[in-house]
């Protein structure tokens, strides 16, 4: 494998500032990673990443070579054409940012499209970035589609070494192969390495799953608030009020949706208070129901990538 390093450049005043902040915050920096491009049911992560961005004061420390590690036939970035000529490029970037959260606490975002190539390399990359910067949390996040109703509240299933700062949810299968990500492994090779990790995957109702659903990134949200201390209010009221006005606009077009619809939901409505009983929030697939099989979740994840790819 060639040399990480030569996958990505710092910025020499982003990793300043971030020098500083080490020397304030002994126990390291939280950093939240997510990259467009894979599953990502109700677009949770993207919607999370995006208002962060919009939301927060941040400046970027680290970017990586997106044209090493982008496939523009695959992926192609936007030009835009005025007239006669070329007028605009919209550059891919997959960046390292220092961010400030409502009380000016420090935290790293690491966000962008997914690498298409050189996973392991980029992964490499990210454990030297995450040893230079004192990162102490790793976390990611996604929505997965799951056979659940959107009348009942949105479950989650956390992964990682450190599972027991969601408390509450557990996985509702014991093992599954599904495609990978870049997302994935780096998760799986920065645990290998013995940093402490956290991934917390949204369940969103399947026949959604290719929408916005402002609900599960607010879930999300609070599971990442929850588990690392960030304060993070004003992106957790703007979700809240889109959840309202989403959950709102769901319920409008059940009611004046065909019958298939309405029986779908009802079905899914039973299913998950069946199954619920007495359990706590979120662990939407307790005993006695029957659990998915590998074979069958491996089937869902393909069928939404390949919708995914359709749309493009």
């Amino acid at each position: 494998m060639l040399d990480p390093q030569g996958l990505y450049t710092w910025e020499p005043k982003g990793l300043a500032v971030v020098d500083m902040a080490l020397a304030q915050e002994s126990a390291g920096l939280v950093m939240l990673y997510h990259f467009d491009g894979y599953i990502d049911a109700g677009e949770t992560g993207d919607q999370i990443v995006e208002r962060l961005l919009d939301s927060l004061p941040h400046q970027v420390v680290a970017r990586f070579d997106h044209d090493r590690l982008i496939d523009y036939r695959a992926r192609r970035p936007l030009l835009t054409f005025r007239r006669d000529r070329w007028t605009d490029y919209d550059v891919p970037s997959l960046d390292v940012r220092l961010v400030q959260d409502a009380t000016g606490a420090p935290f790293l975002l690491l966000s962008g499209p997914e690498p298409d190539v050189e996973w392991e390399r980029f992964a490499a990359a990210v454990q030297q970035i995450v040893e230079r910067l004192g990162v102490r949390l790793a976390v990611n996040f996604h929505g997965i589609p799951m056979g659940v109703p959107h009348t009942r509240p949105v479950g989650l299933t956390p992964h990682g070494n450190r599972t027991e700062l969601v408390p509450g949810h557990r996985s509702p299968f014991d093992e599954a192969q599904v495609p990978g990500s870049a997302e994935a492994l780096v998760e799986h090779r920065l645990t290998e390495a013995g940093f402490d990790t956290l991934g917390v995957a949204a369940h969103v109702p399947h026949y959604i799953a290719r929408s916005a659903y402002p609900d599960a990134a607010l879930t999300v949200l609070e599971a990442i608030t929850g588990a690392t201390g960030l304060v993070l209010p004003g992106i957790a009221h703007g979700l809240r009020t889109a959840a309202h006005r989403t959950q709102t606009e769901i319920d409008r077009q059940v009611q004046e949706g065909d019958e298939e619809l309405v029986s779908l939901v009802q079905g899914l409505e039973h299913q998950y208070d069946a199954a619920a009983g007495a359990e706590s929030r979120g662990n939407m697939l307790a005993e006695p129901m029957d659990i998915p099989s590998a074979d069958e979740i491996g089937l869902e994840f393909e069928r939404f990538l390949a919708e995914r790819e359709g749309d493009g």
